[in-house]
């Protein structure tokens, strides 16, 4: 599966008022990826946000969530709507007039309106059919609806002045130190937003956007996504801003571009920092209450609730600039998660980190009228078992460590399973003969379609799930040769830094 990172979708499977919105058209399916190592990062796959009719599972595109772009003009929506001019509307002006179209339903408007100007008799022009003139109904619906509501109101308030009775029911005086259960979703919150920062990354050309972070230790350190920093890695400006408003410098400790994890240490950190506690991603189940807590589009201080949907979902994320893609055995969850999550925490009921917010499932145009995509329910999180070693690689050496098994994957094979080049190359740089798989006795050709107790369905799927592991660690690999399946033993070597 691909995706859009979060603080922004690639293709191949692991390896994202005015008349009602119109679709953007479909973009141009991307050029075939060269075979790749692995989990040597294969070459990049171009974003596409435009769904697939029936993908096979784990092939879905997806993006990265990018960071949400600088501040932009106030939206017309939170200016002053120009007045205009009541018009009689039946008899004696009765019923009274639907309300006027507020700022934001003007052309002008924000994400370029969502209804139509009137036309000059006065008429809102014809709302053309299909999904949106469905979107047109609903509207008006709803406007019926509170014109209903209204009249209905009218003959309440005449009805008491005759000398019936209110029906107003009033609730018990709320106290004035209203408390939440320390384990209520609003304890929870209020727990945790004090060691959440909103990050502020911005390159030499003053480009640059914002993501999230949120405390890692007493040190200083701040855990986040590498996507959201890798503008601001080299001569860049990066600050964190925790939710009491006050902003600190930082700078970037290690950043592994593969995991999509990064580490940045507060130049000047303030006493009494409060890490966030780590869970136990292993442990986590389908059904598992979520909360996610991140600066959506901007946003600082957002929290959103919701469950894991799912477990060990291969993804691979990209940026939508071309760049490498990053690989992950994501938790799934329905919070919401936009532009501007990235590098989130994702806690669990109780209040423990079990994930970082990464990257998202984007519809096919990237949402009504095209541009950032945001959410549809699918958000994807770098569980925190795999976060906390990486982290704890940068923290000691400043650079990442990937477990290997030194072979290239073909990412455009359409077998049911991750497929070893067999063309290309050399036979030896296909396969390194001293590397792990060659040791194990695997060939140029051979289809992996297993990797400890996982199924693989694809090269991305391995990636993602070769990541999981340590180098070091032994793992039973089951692959078919001329259709025949051959189980073996495979001890994960290791490599340094990004390439």
């Amino acid at each position: 599966m691909s995706t859009e990172n979060e603080g922004t979708a690639a293709p191949t499977p692991p390896a994202a008022a005015s008349a009602p919105p119109v679709a953007a058209p479909a973009p141009e399916a991307p050029a075939p990826a060269p075979a790749a190592e692995v989990p040597v990062t294969p070459a990049p796959e171009p974003v596409t946000q435009q769904l697939p009719p029936t993908p096979a599972p784990g092939t879905e595109p997806t993006q990265q969530i990018p960071p949400t772009p600088a501040p932009a003009p106030a939206p017309a929506y939170a200016q002053e709507p120009a007045p205009q001019a009541p018009a009689a509307h039946g008899a004696a002006g009765w019923p009274p007039p639907p309300p006027a179209v507020p700022a934001y339903g003007s052309a002008g408007g924000h994400g370029g309106g969502w209804g139509a100007p009137p036309t000059a008799d006065g008429y809102p022009p014809a709302k053309p059919k299909g999904k949106g003139g469905m979107i047109a109904a609903v509207l008006v619906a709803a406007l019926l609806a509170g014109g209903v509501g209204g009249g209905i109101g009218f003959w309440a308030a005449e009805r008491s002045d005759n000398g019936v009775g209110s029906t107003t029911v009033a609730a018990a005086n709320t106290p004035k130190d209203l408390k939440r259960e320390s384990g209520s979703i609003a304890g929870l919150a209020a727990g945790a937003l004090p060691s959440v920062v909103t990050i502020e990354a911005s390159a030499g050309d003053g480009e640059g956007g914002t993501g999230t972070g949120f405390v890692y230790d007493q040190q200083g350190h701040i855990l986040t996504n590498n996507h959201v920093v890798a503008s601001a890695a080299n001569g860049g400006k990066l600050s964190a801003t925790f939710s009491d408003g006050k902003k600190y410098e930082a700078e970037v400790i290690g950043r592994a571009q593969g995991y999509d994890v990064a580490v940045l240490k507060l130049k000047n950190p303030p006493s009494g920092l409060k890490p966030l506690p780590l869970g136990d991603s292993d442990k986590v189940a389908v059904g598992d209450s979520t909360i996610a807590i991140g600066a959506p589009f901007g946003l600082s201080n957002t929290v959103t609730t919701g469950i894991v949907s799912a477990k060990n979902r291969p993804v691979a994320s990209g940026d939508g600039s071309g760049g490498k893609n990053s690989y992950m055995s994501a938790l799934q969850t329905d919070a919401s998660i936009n532009p501007g999550n990235s590098g989130g925490p994702l806690l669990d009921g109780r209040g423990a980190v079990i994930g970082i917010n990464s990257a998202i499932q984007s519809a096919g145009n990237g949402g009504f009228g095209g541009g950032q995509a945001g959410s549809i329910g699918l958000g994807f999180a770098i569980p925190i078992n795999q976060a906390k070693n990486v982290a704890e690689s940068l923290i000691k050496t400043g650079k990442p460590v990937y477990p290997i098994i030194s072979v290239s994957v073909d990412l455009q094979s359409k077998t049911d399973g991750a497929k070893i080049s067999d063309q290309g190359a050399p036979a030896n740089d296909l396969v390194d003969p001293n590397g792990p798989a060659g040791k194990a006795g695997l060939k140029p050709g051979d289809v992996i379609t297993r990797f400890g107790d996982k199924p693989i369905d694809s090269g991305p799927t391995l990636i993602s799930e070769i990541w999981t592991h340590k180098p070091g660690d032994v793992v039973k690999l089951t692959y078919l040769r001329d259709g025949k399946p051959n189980t073996v033993d495979i001890t994960l070597g290791s490599r340094v830094g990004d390439k």
